[in-house]
């Protein structure tokens, strides 16, 4: 199967090998408009508004949409960047392993199948989906924008904390921008639920904060337990080696529509997505993991490149001169959360 190679993911928003672009599918993109068109601008604009300062200010969902038209605001507002974050961390998956092909996904707290419409991207042969979350607003507006991508989806009601009972487990099972609403006291039952929910690779993707960074790796660290191997972004299974106050996240970077710009209240054609990720495989579906990881972007200095890597033996700095052409190309081609292979890794500060 040929599956996304994102090592030089550029900002136009398309990966080479596919050219998956980051922006949500057109038939997505066209029922939005559809709703979008029976409502005022305004209206939905003051929606989006209040939705924003609720979740500022820390609130749940459930406090922030009410109603089908809230659901529709969060949608114009959110989803392209849920929608981006997603699918380049299951296309960093897809990219490390192009063996790996999950034919049953389970998308908790699916909120608008934005997951899930990422993986069927990534994976098209993938035969079913299960969207599952505690939003009524949210499923609701889920089933009249699904569409033929997900026209077959099973949409169901649930608690990610105690879901019901849903068969066999899944090949594949994400969370996405999800996990963060969980109480502190309910994190480790939201986790134990989907690694038990999990047969092949379970992925986590979380807003890109030094607290969501925390709690992913206080995950990280109870799936590790659980006998879980870290297969992405991280090149090992051991401890986070980061020191405090720095924390790993990564950026993906989208273009804004016109409605886009107006519901944000922005001027800029584009916004970066700040997000962070962890995958974690059981052992029949392992991913090996890359040798390191660029950590942020390259510093361009007077003679060289100076990259940020996390490696298997921890936190490194790599010093890469012009004058070194081999090593020196291939690393200059590379961004943020980009594989680095050993022999790449050969000059050192």
């Amino acid at each position: 199967m040929e599956v996304c190679n994102l090592g030089d993911a550029r900002a136009g928003g398309l990966f080479d090998v596919m050219r998956i672009s980051t922006a949500p599918p057109a038939e997505l993109a066209a029922a939005l408009a559809r709703l979008m068109d029976e409502r005022s601008r305004r209206a939905l604009a003051e929606r989006t508004a209040r939705i924003s300062a609720i979740y500022r200010a820390g609130g749940p969902t459930a406090q922030a949409i009410i109603d089908e038209d809230d659901a529709l605001a969060y949608a114009l507002y959110r989803l392209p960047a849920t929608y981006a974050a997603s699918i380049h961390a299951l296309g960093r998956l897809a990219d490390r392993a192009p063996e790996f092909a999950p034919r049953r996904m389970l998308d908790l707290g699916a909120g608008l199948g934005t997951a899930s419409l990422a993986a069927r991207e990534v994976w098209p042969e993938m035969s079913e989906n299960l969207l599952l979350d505690r939003s009524a607003p949210f499923l609701a507006l889920a089933r009249r924008l699904a569409g033929e991508t997900l026209a077959k989806a099973e949409i169901v009601a649930g608690d990610l904390a105690a879901p019901p009972a849903l068969g066999a487990a899944f090949d594949l099972v994400v969370a996405s921008y999800a996990l963060t609403e969980i109480a502190e006291d309910r994190l480790d039952a939201a986790v134990d639920a989907a690694w038990r929910l999990c047969a092949g690779a379970l992925v986590l993707v979380e807003p890109g904060t030094p607290r969501d960074h925390a709690r992913l790796m206080r995950m990280r660290a109870r799936l590790v337990a659980a006998g879980g191997r870290v297969s992405l972004p991280c090149p090992h299974s051991a401890p986070c080696p980061l020191p405090a106050p720095d924390w790993c996240h990564f950026s993906v970077r989208l273009a804004r529509s016109r409605d886009h710009k107006l519901l944000k209240g922005a001027d800029a054609p584009f916004e970066d997505e700040k997000f962070a990720y962890l995958v974690v495989t059981r052992d029949d579906a392992a991913v090996v993991p890359a040798p390191a990881r660029l950590l942020a972007r390259p510093d361009v200095l007077k003679h060289g490149l100076r990259i940020k890597l996390c490696a298997a033996t921890g936190i490194e700095e790599v010093t890469v001169a012009k004058r070194d052409k081999q090593t020196f190309a291939p690393i200059k081609k590379k961004d943020w959360g980009d594989e680095v292979a050993a022999g790449e890794m050969s000059a050192r500060k």
